[in-house]
C-alpha cells in the first residue's frame, strides 16, 4: 500500500512489524502460508487451458518507504517468481515495485513472459511531475506493473482523479488474447494523499474509473485499492460504487458478517482485491514473508462464452 508520502510516509508504527517479518525471513522461519477457500488443493485443473490464475501483490519494494525491514530485493524477486512457478499465476498485478525488479523477474521466468511497467509520479506544488525513484542505484523508478505469461495488447493507462500535490498512482489495463480477457491493475490514493487538500477523497472517482474500464464479463481486475470492503463497519463504504460488487465477484466473495473477507495487510485490513465476471474456481491468500501485504490469487474459468 503506497500511502501519502512526503518521501517517507509509511506509518512509523508499522516499521516494527516489518522488522519482525524480516528477522523471521532471515532466520529461515518465514514460510508461505496458503489458505484455500475452494478446497481444491494446489492450482490444478481438469479443464487445462480453460483456467487462469491471476495474482496481485504489493511488494513493498522501495526500502526508502519504510520497507527496509521487509527483506531485500533478491528475496522479493524470488518470491514473485515463485508466485508464477509454484502457485501457477500466469498474470501478476504488482504494486510498489521497481522497474529493475520487474525486468529481472520477467527475464528469469523466460522469453515467453511479458511486462508492462508504469512509474509513480510526484507532482510538486509548482505543478511539475517527476518519476518517483526507487532510490538504490540501478533499480530505476518505483511503480506498478502487469507481468504476464502471454502477450499483452491494447495496453493503456486509465485516466482517474489524482492529487494536486503528492504521489500520483494509477490504473493500467491490457488485453490477454490467449484468454480473451481484459486485465487491470490499480493502486489507489489513500485518505490524505493530497498534500494540498488532505481532506479530499480520490478513491470514489478512481474506483469508478477502474470499473468503467473493464467489460461486464471477461475481465480480472484489482490491486491495492487502499480501502476496506463496503459494509456496516466501514465508515468509508461510500467510496465504493454500486459496481464492482454489484456486477462482478471478488476473489473472497461478497463481504458480510458470516463470511468476512480475509485480511491482506499486516494491519489486519483487507486492502487488496481481485474482481471478475467469470466463474471463480478458487481464491487464496498467501503470506509471502517479504512484504507488509499478502498476495491474493484467484483462479477463474475462461472457457465460458463471451459477454
Amino acid at each position: 500500500m503506497l500511502r501519502n508520502r512526503t518521501r517517507s510516509p509509511r506509518p512509523r508504527g508499522r516499521r516494527l512489524l516489518a522488522a519482525v517479518t524480516a528477522a523471521a525471513a532471515l532466520a529461515g522461519l518465514a514460510a508461505v502460508v496458503t489458505h484455500e477457500r475452494s478446497g481444491n488443493g494446489a492450482d490444478r485443473s481438469a479443464t487445462g487451458d480453460r483456467t487462469l490464475t491471476v495474482a496481485t501483490w504489493n511488494m513493498c519494494g522501495v526500502r526508502e518507504w519504510n520497507c527496509e525491514g521487509t527483506g531485500g530485493e533478491d528475496a522479493k524477486r524470488g518470491r514473485t517468481e515463485r508466485l508464477a512457478a509454484e502457485s501457477g499465476a500466469r498474470v501478476l498485478f504488482l504494486q510498489e515495485t521497481c522497474a529493475a525488479d520487474v525486468e529481472a523477474v520477467r527475464a528469469s521466468l523466460g522469453a515467453s513472459w511479458h511486462a508492462e511497467f508504469r512509474a509513480y509520479t510526484w507532482r510538486g506544488r509548482d505543478g511539475r511531475r517527476t518519476a518517483v525513484r526507487c532510490g538504490a542505484p540501478g533499480r530505476g523508478s518505483a511503480g506498478y506493473a502487469l507481468l504476464s505469461a502471454y502477450p499483452l495488447s491494447s495496453v493503456r493507462a486509465v485516466p482517474a482523479p489524482q492529487p494536486a500535490v503528492g504521489v500520483q498512482r494509477g490504473i493500467l489495463c491490457a488485453f490477454v488474447a490467449a484468454h480473451d480477457l481484459t486485465v487491470c491493475t490499480a493502486h489507489l490514493t489513500p485518505r490524505g494523499g493530497d498534500l494540498a487538500h488532505p481532506d479530499r477523497e480520490f478513491r470514489a472517482g478512481q474506483l469508478k474509473a477502474l470499473v468503467g474500464a473493464v467489460p461486464e464479463r471477461r475481465t480480472v481486475y484489482g490491486g491495492d485499492l487502499n480501502v476496506d470492503p463496503p459494509g456496516e463497519r466501514n465508515p468509508l463504504s461510500r467510496v465504493w460504487p454500486d459496481q464492482p460488487y454489484g456486477t462482478h465477484r471478488e476473489c473472497d466473495g461478497t463481504p458480510g458478517p458470516l463470511r468476512p473477507a480475509r485480511p491482506t495487510h499486516v494491519s489486519r485490513h483487507k486492502l487488496d482485491y481481485l474482481f471478475t465476471g467469470l466463474p471463480v474456481l478458487g481464491c487464496r491468500v498467501s503470506d509471502t514473508g517479504v512484504s507488509d501485504h499478502r498476495a491474493l490469487l484467484i483462479r477463474v474459468d475462461t472457457g465460458t462464452g463471451t459477454g
